[in-house]
């Protein structure tokens, strides 16, 4: 760029090349790593400022276009006589350092480092980009750090650019580079990228072939064709090579040459490719029909909005039917035969070389990958045979379903709230219709967990799925702010001091209400007092306390309402002799209930707290009196007793008597009286 006369720039000039030649003494090497900072220069960059002074007005932007001139000149110079893969471009990794530090403080458009860097990726081949994206990745976090709104649309310029020229067939992991570069760099919530009216890529349109209809057996113009059977057309080879000649083999010859493979010490083995369960199976969908069906799927695929139509989504339905039928058809013929592996797993050798690095094993896969479908026809049962495939049309399926799901009545009522009614439908699936696609659901999930790897790759696609649901709601509420602003400073610390106050221990009570007063066992019995454990051995603390214990504390509540000055202090003394009163009494009911009559309603507890008259001790409560009084009592009994014997005794001597006399004297007996049983 010619800026002859112009002394400002020409100075500017001078001072970046000498501070190229400081980075090429600081990087001798050349490469990208490590990065230049402003310590590195000790400096230098912010004096650059002093020594264009005298050419420059007082006007900022005239001194902007001074220096982005003079990096220009010398971004061209290098550019033009240095290769990207000499290591002498060293130079220009320097140069966009020198320019980042000046946009960071700023002293330059801070955009004009991105702009160097656009002009950079056009000069370059695809090879020399991924150069490119190797500073780009290891400086995004320096580039984007500052002025990031006046960056934002020379980054989104350049990758798209970028982006436009690569084949994302050929060049997959280079795109994935890139579209992670942007996602890194531009916010969360950023809505460059989001699709927030919900158009769908209606351009993408699957070109298949038309196959001509099929000609009646009377119909002159019919051709003779030998009729193949099934089995010798499934005997291509499933790999994306050239199909292998076709052997046909009888039964005999297949199973003599299994019993060949086989050692003879070994147990017989018996594979039975056509094996009939007691379950009636549907029949495999023919290939040739299926073709068509098949690739009509893509436009629902790229237009889900036509199954609203009850006509496109009963098509539908019959199409994933019948290709998850073949899906399951394939996957069983392929595993009897043991060639379920993967394309390029095929072909990968059982030893690795340690000759080839990793990064060139995972181009060799990628270059392998193809996102385009080939719909050829010729090609159909080769695709069919690929499992990557099948999983591929598998998971577009499995997005098509979610989205179904989502138009149910309980679904959609979640998103009642919601404020962007673009990406919000009317339509609201049946209810047999919410069936089907559950339990198609449930079929996709089980056929992705087989095969090698099955159950790895089911649970990264459920986890993205999952996670996607989460930006459909983001996208349905207007897209609202993901990061927050940051907080003031007063606001931060008024909030700490709350956390502090609110993590601080609470002061606990020395007696928690309704807990006992257990201070007393801390007592070790110093002088005047009593162990801790010996004072709940107290009488008192067991005991039933006497009414007379009451009336020393009564009578001093009655002093205390006597001489109380305030109107509290009377209060409670009155309170306190109540309660004592109270107590008093009912103590006083089981022993003294008698003398309750000369209480008046608790005025003079006087005859309350008098002694009981003590009644005099009979000999009956001193024990040896007792034995005494007992033993006398018992001599006394004995000497009745004895008395009432000699009685009798005489008495009956006295009537033999009586008796022998009136026998002698012949006087007859008198008859006894009758004696009346009382």
């Amino acid at each position: 760029m010619a800026s002859a006369g112009i002394s400002s720039v020409d100075t500017l000039t001078a001072s970046l090349r000498e501070l190229l030649k400081r980075a090429q003494e600081i990087k001798p090497d050349g490469g990208i790593e490590p990065a230049l900072s402003s310590a590195s220069f000790n400096g230098d960059v912010e004096a650059i400022t002093k020594r264009a002074e005298g050419g420059i007005t007082v006007n900022p932007q005239d001194y902007y276009a001074a220096l982005e001139t003079a990096c220009r000149n010398i971004f061209y110079e290098l550019l033009a006589s240095t290769s990207i893969q000499d290591p002498s471009f060293g130079r220009i990794w320097n140069l966009l350092d020198i320019v980042s530090i000046l946009s960071d403080i700023p002293l330059c458009e801070p955009g004009l480092v991105f702009w160097l860097v656009e002009e950079l990726l056009d000069s370059q081949t695809i090879d020399g980009c991924r150069i490119v994206f190797d500073y780009l990745d290891s400086r995004r976090e320096r580039l984007t750090a500052k002025h990031f709104k006046q960056k934002q649309l020379i980054i989104l310029r350049a990758c798209n650019e970028l982006l436009r020229r690569l084949s994302r067939a050929e060049d997959t992991v280079f795109c994935g580079r890139v579209f992670i570069f942007m996602f890194q760099s531009f916010p969360l919530g950023d809505r460059s990228s989001v699709n927030l009216r919900g158009e769908y890529h209606v351009e993408n349109v699957t070109v298949f072939e038309k196959l001509p209809e099929k000609q009646t057996e009377g119909s002159d113009d019919a051709m003779e064709i030998d009729q193949k059977p099934e089995a010798e057309e499934k005997e291509k080879t499933p790999s994306g090579g050239p199909p292998a000649a076709i052997n046909v083999k009888s039964d005999t010859q297949s199973s003599e040459l299994a019993d060949i493979s086989q050692p003879s010490d070994a147990p017989a083995k018996s594979v039975k490719f056509d094996a009939v369960d007691d379950k009636p199976q549907e029949p495999e969908p023919d290939t040739e029909a299926l073709y068509p069906t098949f690739w009509s799927l893509q436009d629902v695929f790229s237009q889900p909005t036509r199954l609203f139509e009850t006509e496109h989504f009963e098509s539908f339905k019959s199409g994933l039917d019948l290709t998850l039928r073949k899906f399951k058809a394939v996957q069983q013929h392929q595993q009897s035969r043991g060639t379920s592996k993967l394309p390029f797993e095929a072909h990968r050798p059982l030893k690795r070389k340690r000759a080839g690095t990793e990064p060139d094993q995972q181009q060799d896969f990628a270059s392998s990958f193809n996102p385009r479908y080939l719909t050829s026809r010729d090609l159909f049962e080769l695709e069919l045979s690929d499992l990557a495939f099948r999983r591929h049309i598998l998971v577009q399926a499995l997005i098509l379903v979610d989205f179904l799901l989502s138009l149910t009545a309980k679904a959609k009522k979640k998103l009642e709230h919601t404020s962007n009614k673009s990406v919000l439908y009317t339509y609201t699936l049946p209810d047999e219709d919410i069936t089907w696609a559950t339990a198609m659901r449930n079929e996709i999930a089980m056929y992705l967990q087989q095969g090698q790897e099955g159950k790895f790759y089911y649970r990264m696609v459920d986890t993205v799925l999952s996670r996607d649901k989460n930006w459909v709601h983001w996208k349905a509420e207007g897209c609202p702010l993901i990061i927050q602003p940051p907080i003031s400073a007063e606001s931060f610390l008024e909030s700490q001091k709350g956390a502090a106050k609110a993590g601080q221990s609470r002061r606990i009570r020395p007696t928690p209400m309704g807990s006992l007063d257990l201070s007393f066992l801390s007592n070790t019995g110093g002088e005047g007092q009593e162990k801790g454990l010996e004072t709940l051995k107290k009488k008192e603390r067991y005991e039933l306390p006497k009414v007379e214990d009451y009336k020393a504390p009564i009578m001093d509540d009655d002093f205390d309402i006597e001489t109380a000055r305030t109107d509290k202090e009377k209060e409670e003394a009155s309170v306190a002799k109540a309660s004592k009163t109270w107590r008093a009494l009912r103590i006083a009911s089981k022993s003294r209930l008698n003398m309750f009559d000369k209480i008046e309603d608790g005025k003079d507890l006087g005859p309350l707290f008098d002694p009981p008259p003590v009644a005099a001790k009979s000999d009956e409560n001193n024990p040896s009196k007792r034995n005494e009084n007992d033993q006398k009592k018992n001599e006394e009994v004995e000497g009745d007793r004895k008395k009432d014997e000699m009685g009798n005794a005489e008495f009956k001597e006295e009537e033999k008597e009586e008796m022998n006399g009136v026998k002698e004297s012949g006087i007859a007996e008198p008859v006894p009286p009758a004696v009346e049983v009382a």
